[in-house]
């Protein structure tokens, strides 16, 4: 089953929509609405009342977009910076090698 996204959707409509509605992390395509962000598939949710499954994250997007809202490129998790290790400690304390 197919959802139709936008024909009779306003930006005020999406406003009102998203507002108390809580961010989740966003991995992925967001769009800007007010001052959050937002992944696409939560907006797509929330405005339609479908599940997500039925409409892609392009739909939502060019949706998004045409109603006026920011929708910046894609957002990826980032891996937890890990500290380095004692023989990466000691060689940044030595330096690089002298030249001979």
């Amino acid at each position: 089953m197919r959802c139709v996204i936008r024909p009779h959707l306003t930006k005020g409509g999406v406003l009102e929509a998203m507002k108390g509605v809580k961010p989740e992390p966003v991995i992925g395509e967001s769009v800007i609405i007010g001052r959050r962000t937002y992944p696409v598939k939560q907006v797509g949710q929330v405005i339609t009342r479908q599940d997500r499954r039925d409409f892609t994250a392009g739909e939502v997007l060019r949706a998004m977009a045409q109603l006026g809202f920011t929708c910046p490129g894609p957002r990826h998790a980032t891996a937890p910076q890990h500290a380095p290790g004692p023989l990466q400690q000691v060689s940044a304390l030595l330096g690089p090698p002298a030249a001979a």
